[in-house]
């Protein structure tokens, strides 16, 4: 297995978030076709503080959850892309000579990385990306050193064993979104990827405010607020129990008062947030204004949310769905997947990584 490494074997994208795993497999239509099929998906919620803080902490339990989304999806892949939160991940851009062989890059970078991660090495998984010549000397490389702690891999890794894949990809949730992102960008003609973009994925705890320019990341915030608040305030609106507020969510099942009372003032709350981070962003000396914001995770799927938003922070915001151009398997019930469409970007970034 290659931490953040790229692949060209068939692999399934696994996106292990705090509330459910996120399952897709994609496949390329022909050879020499840029065009992708969703071939199977399927979504598992995950009872409360199995992970916290993108943490696994119970790997029984997520990985009895795995195999019954394996069950459901019946993916025809063995391999896996997974990945850890860019909070428990180091990233640092190095320079090294170009005449390195890889294998004198691989020691030159782990003595290199000593330097940069304060823990002992004995306790990383560490990988490095060569991303091209370095601007300022041909004669050097720039490198892009990645590590994790392997306590926050290994429990990825053992999940995915459990549920009966195994992990080729170990990748950083913000580089899964850069790519499903660039694929969404290219298919969508209101998106020009050279403007300066917002893509907000607003997620179970943690909001992430990510600004891209020329299909490159050049800014990153995380707020924690998600779709596990409203969760919350339904649970003690209602006198639930948590797993009771989470389905009561996805069914639908709620009472009249739901969404004046709950609904709406998490809404408001939401926009708020968004508009929260998009100060920030300006408030840090922006290097360009936002033409577009294009908001993904499952709360953006939340009836009236894009247009609250758009009120809030003006401009051109719309829903993200990385699959608007794809094929779908006709045994793939295509209304759930555009439903599910803006929480899949992880899972669809990952599951791109099989054609990288």
């Amino acid at each position: 297995m290659g931490l953040f490494r790229t692949s060209k074997i068939p692999l399934v994208g696994i996106d292990i978030s705090s509330t459910a795993i996120k399952l897709l497999e994609l496949s390329r239509l022909g050879k020499s076709s840029k065009g992708y099929k969703v071939e199977t998906y399927a979504v598992e919620p995950l009872p409360e503080n199995v992970v916290v803080d993108k943490v696994i902490t119970d790997i029984e339990v997520v990985g009895q959850a795995m195999r019954r989304v394996l069950g459901k999806a019946k993916p025809r892949a063995e391999y896996a892309a997974v990945a850890v939160a860019g909070s428990a991940v180091i990233t640092k851009i190095i320079q090294m000579p170009k005449s390195m062989s890889e294998d004198e890059m691989e020691d030159a970078v782990r003595m290199e990385a000593e330097q940069y991660i304060p823990y002992p090495m004995a306790e990383v998984s560490l990988d490095f990306d060569v991303i091209g010549p370095n601007e300022k000397d041909e004669e050097q490389l720039d490198v892009l050193l990645a590590a994790s702690k392997t306590e926050i891999v290994d429990p990825r890794v053992a999940v995915l064993e459990l549920g009966g894949l195994r992990a080729k990809v170990v990748d950083v949730e913000l580089f899964a979104l850069e790519n499903a992102f660039n694929l969404l960008a290219q298919n969508d003609p209101e998106i020009d990827s050279k403007d300066t973009i917002a893509l907000v994925d607003v997620g179970a705890t943690t909001t992430s405010f990510t600004v891209l320019s020329n299909a490159k990341i050049i800014y990153v915030r995380e707020q924690a607020f998600g779709g596990k608040q409203l969760t919350e305030r339904i649970q003690h609106h209602y006198g639930l129990s948590y797993d009771e507020a989470m389905m009561a969510k996805i069914n639908g099942s709620l009472p009249e008062d739901y969404d004046a009372e709950i609904l709406e003032p998490f809404k408001e709350s939401m926009a708020q947030e968004i508009s929260r981070a998009v100060q920030f962003y300006y408030a840090a000396g922006a290097p360009g204004t936002i033409a577009h914001t294009v908001i993904a995770g499952g709360c953006a799927s939340i009836p009236g949310i894009i247009e609250q938003i758009s009120n809030k922070i003006g401009g051109h915001v719309t829903l993200a769905n990385p699959f608007a151009s794809m094929s779908v398997s006709a045994k793939v019930n295509k209304k759930a997947l555009m439903n599910d469409a803006p929480a899949l970007m992880i899972a669809c970034g990952l599951a791109l990584r099989s054609f990288d």
